[in-house]
């Protein structure tokens, strides 16, 4: 869809890059010329991805945990020394489970916001004050989640994906005085790996929800990286702040209560 060298002499950092909607979004960005970093907290799965990844062209890794802004200190150091620069952010890491929000622990509720809102900013912050604020120029994009109308079931991270939704607006306005772009793109349901994690009686809930999507399939990997890569490029030059749904029309059509009523079926 995209030229072959779209992105050459690019460098493309990806946070929750080892798997998933990450490990995609690496695989687009090398295979249209970028040179990209993957970063993930597990040392020993993100250097088998780097390892992967290779073949479609140079990826780096380095650990690092985005809720502690030391261990992106680091690794911004690690990249001004390898890759000599920044041009593009990508905030894909992020982590949640299901639970109805009455039982969701202090501790739990915490660890969802830390990990998806605030590493988000401090990924965000320390980046731009490192690379693209001072060279002014830079790209983020923020991967966050089909939360326009709620998010029962999972109140935690729609909180937190919604704050990344207006952080993204208010970086973006803020920001573009140093010709930052800014923008998100919102997950529907992806069938990747990581469903296969699901306890059988959510796969079967699943299942029958894939069918009741307007488009009758669950979105792809590739679908998401495609307007990844979309925002990212000089395609998208004059837009900044938005969130795209990449979805089947899972914003606008659907039942929002249904994931949080499949869960109170499995406590009754």
């Amino acid at each position: 869809m995209f030229k072959s060298d779209l992105f050459k002499s690019k460098k493309v950092l990806v946070t929750g890059g080892r798997s998933g909607i990450g490990y995609e979004i690496s695989k687009s960005f090398l295979s249209h010329g970028a040179e990209v970093i993957i970063a993930s907290r597990k040392e020993e799965a993100l250097q088998v991805a780097a390892k992967k990844l290779t073949k479609y062209g140079t990826c780096h890794a380095k650990s690092c945990d985005i809720r502690e802004p030391e261990a992106i200190e680091e690794l911004a150091k690690m990249i001004q020394e390898t890759l000599g620069g920044l041009d593009i952010l990508i905030n894909n890491a992020g982590g949640q489970f299901p639970a109805p929000a009455n039982i969701i622990a202090q501790k739990g509720w915490a660890a969802v916001i830390n990990n998806n809102l605030n590493g988000t900013f401090y990924m965000s912050q320390l980046i731009s004050n490192k690379f693209f604020i001072p060279q002014k120029r830079g790209n983020i994009v923020n991967i966050t989640a089909n939360v326009s109308r709620g998010f029962p079931g999972m109140a935690h991270t729609g909180a937190a994906r919604a704050g990344v939704e207006n952080l993204t607006k208010s970086l973006g306005q803020e920001w573009a005085r140093y010709h930052i772009r800014i923008n998100a793109v919102a997950p529907g349901i992806i069938a990747t790996s990581g469903l296969e994690n699901y306890p059988s009686q959510m796969l079967e809930f699943l299942k029958d929800s894939e069918q009741k999507n307007l488009m009758k399939r669950f979105g792809t990997a590739e679908d998401v990286s495609n307007a990844v890569l979309f925002l990212s490029s000089p395609l998208a030059n004059y837009i900044s702040g938005v969130t795209i749904p990449v979805d089947g029309l899972e914003h606008l059509a659907g039942d929002r209560m249904e994931l949080y009523n499949k869960i109170m079926s499995f406590t009754n």
